[in-house]
């Protein structure tokens, strides 16, 4: 297995949290200002998430985030993390990246999931109209949406003649993300980019790894297997601090697990609550595959978990109640790396 350099590629996905007390528009414009912040910090790239009907996440179109993002920032690429295909048309979703593709030209990440990113019911209203496809088609709609970017179906397919605009010199990067072995096998054989969503599941994602570079079918654009782990992150400047921080999030998706979508909580409100023994048996095991402490702790966790996945990227998600605190994580994580000393500005 690969072991990654000393120096990893760090990225960020930005969820859009919205915070006690907060509201939706605030969350929007913290997405905002946290890009511009990662785009001077030295990050690699900027993905925006998808999740829809959600009173704790406010981003339901990153396509549309991504154009505001790519235009605020000047070197960090911009992407979806990721758009749920099997909610739309594999051709809208080529022509809007080959737009964002021609608007930000080499700066654009396109981001494909397969999980609904909300409930059932939201989920049917998305596909909501005559024809609507069902989740197993997912596997085709990756290969549809494939040939649409690259103006590369083959000549006997019915859609062959159909054009994604604008057409260019360039195409968006293509990532599936997941937390599957399912989504590792979709990866290697359509030949694009993977990327595990350790902060999600924690388990199984070592050997999907694996198998995905096991796998991997070499494509037009991507000649070699190429991986990353999304991983829950919270630095402070000592332990006990991001410990404290970090109580709004595991408050968060406590509730979460119990059918409870709401804002993240205060530092108040988190410790206030009385914990049973039962939950905190439920926290420790969410708490085994996040990374939350000095920048030191967490630097030497990042490493460790990067040469288990054999990979040289991570994409850094980072939630708490106070924003100040979350910008201030993402800057002491970049400079126990050392990212500002390695960022150069787009030609």
């Amino acid at each position: 297995m690969a072991i990654p350099p000393a120096r990893l590629t760090l990225s960020v996905l930005d969820q859009s949290p919205i915070v006690a007390g907060g509201t939706p528009a605030q969350a929007i414009a913290e997405t905002l200002e946290l890009a511009r912040h990662a785009d001077r910090l030295g990050y690699a790239r900027y993905w925006l998430a998808e999740h829809h009907s959600s009173a704790g996440l406010a981003g339901p179109a990153p396509e549309i985030l991504i154009a505001r993002v790519a235009a605020e920032t000047e070197r960090i690429r911009v992407g979806s993390g990721g758009v749920m295909l099997s909610h739309y048309s594999a051709l809208k979703v080529a022509e809007t990246f080959r737009m964002l593709e021609t608007l930000s030209p080499g700066r654009v990440d396109l981001g494909i999931g397969r999980a609904p990113g909300s409930d059932q019911w939201t989920a049917r209203a998305l596909a909501h109209g005559p024809g609507a496809l069902g989740i197993e088609h997912f596997p085709g709609q990756i290969g549809l949406l494939m040939g649409f970017l690259g103006n590369e179906l083959p000549t006997d397919h019915p859609f062959a003649n159909i054009r994604a605009m604008p057409t260019g010199e360039t195409v968006p990067e293509v990532w599936l993300l997941g937390s599957s072995d399912e989504s590792a096998s979709y990866a290697a054989h359509f030949g694009c980019a993977f990327s595990f969503a350790h902060f999600i599941n924690g388990e199984g994602g070592v050997a999907a790894m694996e198998a995905y570079r096991r796998e991997f079918q070499p494509s037009p654009r991507l000649p070699a297997p190429r991986g990353s782990v999304g991983v829950f992150v919270l630095c402070a400047e000592t332990e006990e601090e991001a410990r404290v921080l970090g109580s709004s999030r595991d408050l968060s998706r406590l509730r979460r697990e119990r059918g409870i979508l709401g804002p993240v909580p205060s530092v108040e409100e988190a410790l206030a609550h009385s914990w049973t023994e039962r939950e905190l048996a439920w926290l420790e095991y969410h708490r085994r595959r996040q990374f939350v402490g000095t920048p030191a702790q967490v630097r030497e966790g990042l490493v460790a978990l990067a040469a288990a996945y054999g990979v040289e990227e991570l994409v850094i998600l980072t939630i708490c109640h106070e924003f100040a605190k979350r910008v201030r994580s993402y800057e002491l994580l970049a400079e126990e790396f050392g990212l500002a000393a390695t960022a150069s500005p787009m030609p």
